[in-house]
Order: C-alpha cells, then structure tokens, then sequence
C-alpha cells in the first residue's frame, strides 16, 4: 500500500511514476487526496467532541448529584455522546473508503523502470548459448511420456486438466532439484521454512492477492485459501511487528507446492508442464532496512542465476518493464531459460522489490540506531521454480537414443545415476 501522505506531498511525481504501469482513465489521486483531507476534518471533529464528552466527568464530580445542573450535565453528556458516536460512524466510513482507494492502487515503479508492458522488457544479460543437436529433438512430453518420469493421462484422470503426475525416476529428478535448491541456499546462510500451504485472507491481504486477485486464488472452508506462493507465507512472518535494525536482514527460504487456479493465458504449443495449476518451488524472501534494500536485490538475483548457471542451462536476464511486474513490486528481473523445442525463453525466477508497499499493509517496522521508526523492505525472488525448469533440463539433456543426461550437480541427489533410460 502507498503512504497517503507521499501521495498529498508529492502527487506529480506519484502520478508520474503509476502511469508507467496504469491508464490515465483509471487512476484518480485528485479524489484520493480529497477522501483524505475529509477524513482529516472528520478526525478534528471526532477528537473534540470526545474531549469535550471527557470534560463531563471533571464537571459531574464536582456537583450535587442530586441537583437539576446535575440532571442537565447528564441530558447534556447523552447528547454529546449521540454526537461522538455519529461523527465516529462517519470517521470509520471515511476511513473504509479511503483505504479501498489505496489497497488497489499498485507500487510506484522505481525510477529507472520504464513503462510499458512485456513489449518494453529488455534483456540485460544472456549467459551461455544455445543447445545446439546433430539428431532431431523431441520434446518433454514426447520424452517424459516415452521414459515414463511423466505420466499427464493419470493426472488429468484425478485432477482434470493442467495437472502432472511425476513417476519413478522423473519423481526422484524432480526432488533432487529441490534438494539441489535448499542445499545452496542454506550455504548461503538463508533459515529454511516448511511454511502451512493455507492461509487467512489477512495473509493474502499483507502479501498483495488481495483484494485484486481474489478470483486468482483457490478458496476452502474456514476462510482460508490455498498459496499460490510461498511468498504470500513468508511475507507474514513479521506482520504487526518492530524489529531492531540490528537484527537485520533477515533471510528464510521455502519449499511448497504452488496453486494457481488461472494458470494463465494458453499457447497451442504450450502443453505439458508448461502451465500447470500446481507445481514446486523453493522461494527466497528477505526483510530489510530501506538502506539495504539494493543490496539484498543484487544478492537474490545473483542466488538465482547461480542455480541455472549450475545446472549448465542456457538463460537470459530480463529486467521488467511498469506494467509487467507484479502489481505490488517496484522493480522485477526475471530469469528465462530456454527451451529448445519451442525456441523460446520461459521465466524459472522472478526477483523482485517490493519496496515498502507488503510492510505498509501488514504494519512491518524495524527501528534504527537512532530510536527512529520505519517500514521493512520485503524482497522475493523464486529459487527456483522446478515446473519450466525441469522442461529446459529434459530437452536440454536429451540423447539421440531417448536418454536424459543428469547434470552433475543433481547426481548425489539421485543416487550417482548420470543417465535417465528405458
């Protein structure tokens, strides 16, 4: 969420940065700003006549009580309480009205993210080149089907459409990634979280899906819903709480399973585990002070690089233009790998910075050295997720006589086995 007073102090400069990702039409801060100073008057208002309705009790102690100025004080008193109350009601819709105009507001991009949406992405880097074969290539379906690691007839057949059923050693890859993924981020000093995989709506709500994404999301009994992210549980580690900067940064990772209920728009050669509505993924998460904030960007970009660089996979960097970051993040690099079947480039990692946005909605501070209050930095960057990855590495990995290669640093994950065969 945005600070309110940021938008009343700097409006043209606010603007100017939503309009990267928003249309003019859509977006009206001359009507927020004057919610706001509504509520300011209502708030005066409220606070004088419940001064006033307090001064009663110095006035009542000092008269007979069973006087007539006595009785009038008390006429009096349930009359200024009928005010306080009415004034209070108007307060708390004021105030309602204001926050539904700023929680759907999204982050104010940093300055040198440009507008525009994917057509505005740009490739920052590119490590490594394209897989290049003397046989013609088949892909992950046609070779996880024909190995039998990828059974998708059995899990269309329990769960309907977009689902995957991993089988023998395709089960045993696809945890020996994960394996992969934790072992390198404990190295890297970050605390593991096995988080629950449902959450409240105040959780959703902290972490951004809501209330935009309300329809996105898949909803139990009990008020809960299913995490699309783990993200949306780690962001709430430190909701209502103030940590000391000394204490800072903090860095978890964690492992779930994903659903997603809209697994988003469909090519025709998007097929398989290209889009699923439930898949893996180890995330990062780290809370920051603001000073810090760069820093931990560069590290968790660079954690994620390094994780497709190991696998010896062909990837891109791409740095996100306004309008296709995630509406709650100022700044996102996703990493793609490529997939050689399709010729294209999919994204196995988005590392974003959500500034101070989750740590306004979920009231998460740090105090500084000099006893001075402010909102965490909250930054995610998935490491990795294994659904497109795991495409990559089969397509990438294969032999001309079916077979699949394990990259080396999978191998004491899967018992020493270099080969997937028949």
């Amino acid at each position: 969420m945005l600070d309110i007073k940021r938008i009343v102090e700097n409006k043209e400069l606010v603007e100017k940065g939503l309009l990267k990702r928003m249309n003019k039409e859509d977006l009206n801060l001359d009507q927020i700003i004057s919610l706001y100073e509504e509520k300011k008057k209502l708030q005066t208002e409220f606070d004088t006549k419940r001064a006033e309705q307090n001064s009663f009790n110095e006035k009542m102690a000092k008269i007979d009580k069973k006087g007539d100025d006595f009785k009038k004080l008390v006429k009096d008193l349930k009359q200024k309480a009928e005010e306080v109350k009415e004034v209070e009601a108007k307060l708390k819709d004021a105030d309602d009205l204001l926050k539904s105009k700023l929680e759907v507001l999204p982050n104010i991009p940093d300055v040198d993210v440009v507008s525009g949406g994917k057509e505005n992405n740009e490739v920052v880097k590119e490590v490594g080149k394209k897989p290049e074969f003397s046989f013609a290539i088949r892909d992950h379906v046609e070779l996880g089907t024909d190995l039998g690691i990828f059974d998708f007839e059995t899990a269309t057949k329990i769960s309907g459409n977009n689902f995957s059923m991993y089988r023998g050693l395709g089960a045993q890859l696809e945890w020996a990634l994960i394996n992969y993924f934790i072992s390198t981020h404990l190295q890297n000093g970050y605390e593991m979280i096995l988080p629950p995989n449902l959450v409240t709506r105040d959780s959703a709500y902290t972490a951004g899906q809501l209330p935009k994404f309300e329809e996105d999301v898949y909803w139990v009994q009990d008020g809960l819903c299913l995490i699309p992210t783990s993200e949306t549980v780690l962001t709430n580690i430190y909701r209502g709480d103030i940590l000391d900067e000394k204490e800072l940064p903090k860095k978890f990772f964690a492992y779930t399973p994903c659903y997603r209920r809209e697994a988003g728009s469909y090519r025709a050669n998007e097929k398989g585990l290209i889009r699923m509505h439930q898949f893996n993924k180890v995330e990062m998460f780290q809370y920051t002070s603001k000073e810090k904030s760069k820093d931990a960007f560069e590290e968790m970009l660079y954690n994620a690089e390094e994780l497709v660089a190991g696998l010896g996979m062909h990837y891109r960097v791409v740095k996100l233009a306004a309008g296709d970051c995630s509406a709650g993040m100022a700044r996102t690099y996703d990493v793609e790998v490529y997939i050689p079947s399709m010729d294209k480039y999919y994204e196995v990692s988005s590392v974003s910075n959500a500034r101070e946005y989750q740590a306004r909605r979920g009231n998460m501070r740090y105090k500084n050295a000099d006893g001075k209050i402010d909102f965490l930095h909250t930054l995610n960057g998935s490491g990795l997720a294994t659904s497109r990855l795991m495409v990559a590495l089969i397509e990438t990995y294969q032999n001309e006589d079916g077979s699949i290669t394990i990259p080396e640093v999978l191998r004491p994950f899967m018992g020493e086995i270099t080969k997937i065969r028949k």
